[in-house]
């Protein structure tokens, strides 16, 4: 005999395939009546009825997934243009190519692969139950923000869905709230000579993101210098009061945005930092400190000391020994913090309300303004533009927090 053993799971009933199916279809239908306490239950029933029979039907005549799917797919982008509307079949299409798969991935058994064999009906359904409710948290955190990139191309100043962009209807759609962002506060707007240095100087969002970076960058560098410096003094074991030292340094985490502000304006007030660009970097590198501190600590957690002493040993200085020996395994670790202390200073608002004058307004705080002082659908795009900048952000951290794991060993390369 050659080859490897192969778990092939038992095939379940008919009756759990479609009842499974028709539950999940029971779930949409009482969805798709969008709050009517009137359709609720007759949808509820009309959906795990539609789903229970193409559940069988696909059971019964589909052997491939793909081909499911796609049948899925195409039947409920149809069923759901003609019964509601297009936008409605669209928004159908991915649940019939997920369901239609889901159907033979269900008869096939293959459901319990990613569990041992002896695993009871009861741990099967634990399984997928706890992971369902993460999947629902996950959609129910996700969807508003998921919400804000169409309504960010509304050709109406509305925060809401139009009739034409509900029809998917071209004359819906317009970057002008994009448009808004460089135009808004010009002097000149539909100037075509010196276009480019009126924005420059006169549009408040250019102006507000100008300062996000100033601000951000200057604080970074400084918190995430002052952060490492001290991560590294706290991780060494003959360090006096390390935690009550490491208390201090994270409290600004910990005490109340609105009170770490207030402390700060009365401080800065009296020595003439308040309203200007150094004490705003300085605020925000007090609030990024903290973060840079937890994220270096827990990388110099697997640092080997005996390479610093074997430096030593060497006849290496402690200024070479920090750049050559340690810098180089913890950098990940460092630099991932300096994007915790980015974003902490991108995102801040609190201290900004405070301590800034109009010349030194953020990005968040003239969002906060736009919305308190005229409601305009760009604060939309400027929000979804963040959500991307934030989304390349973690992701960068989620590499270096990777790359961390493998040159430390704890992960495999």
């Amino acid at each position: 005999m050659s080859g490897e053993f192969k778990y092939i799971p038992p095939s379940p009933p008919v009756l759990f395939t479609v009842g499974v199916v028709a539950g999940f279809g029971a779930l949409v239908g009482f969805l798709t009546a969008q709050g009517n306490v009137g359709l609720m239950i007759p949808y509820l029933v009309v959906g795990a009825i539609i789903f229970g029979i193409v559940a069988f039907t696909v059971r019964k005549f589909v052997t491939s997934r793909f081909r499911a799917g796609a049948i899925t797919a195409a039947l409920f982008l149809i069923a759901g243009t003609i019964v509601f509307s297009l936008p409605f079949g669209v928004l159908m299409f991915p649940v019939g190519w997920f369901f239609g798969r889901m159907v033979l991935w269900l008869h096939t058994g293959d459901y319990r692969l990613n569990l041992p064999p002896y695993a009871t009906g009861g741990e099967v359904l634990w399984f997928y139950t706890f992971r369902t409710i993460c999947g629902a948290i996950f959609i129910f955190l996700i969807t508003p923000i998921i919400i804000l990139i169409p309504l960010s191309f509304n050709k109406q100043p509305y925060f809401s869905f139009t009739s034409e962009m509900l029809a998917l209807d071209p004359e819906g759609y317009s970057l002008r709230w994009y448009w808004d962002i460089l135009k808004n506060g010009m002097a000149a707007p539909d100037a075509i000579k010196g276009w480019w240095a009126d924005m420059w100087a006169n549009a408040q969002w250019v102006r507000s993101i100008k300062n996000s970076f100033i601000i951000g960058i200057f604080a970074t560098m400084l918190s995430t210098s002052l952060g490492t410096l001290a991560a590294i003094g706290l991780s060494r074991s003959e360090m006096p009061w390390r935690r009550p030292i490491m208390a201090l340094l994270i409290s600004p985490m910990i005490v109340p945005l609105v009170i770490t502000a207030s402390g700060l304006f009365y401080f800065f007030s009296d020595v003439g930092l308040a309203k200007t660009y150094l004490g705003l970097i300085l605020a925000h590198a007090a609030l990024g400190t903290p973060f840079v501190i937890i994220t270096v600590t827990a990388t110099l957690v697997g640092f080997d000391q005996s390479l610093t002493r074997a430096s030593a040993s060497m006849g290496a200085d402690p200024l070479r020994t920090f750049f050559k020996v340690q810098m180089p395994l913890i950098l990940p670790g460092v630099i991932s913090g300096g994007l915790f202390a980015f974003i902490t200073s991108f995102d801040e608002v609190v201290v900004v309300l405070q301590l800034a004058d109009v010349k030194q307004r953020t990005i968040p705080r003239q969002m906060f303004s736009g919305i308190r002082e005229q409601i305009s659908p760009t604060i939309l795009a400027v929000a979804t533009i963040l959500v991307f900048v934030s989304i390349g952000l973690l992701t960068m951290v989620e590499y270096l927090r990777r790359r961390s794991e493998r040159l430390r060993g704890l992960s495999p390369s």
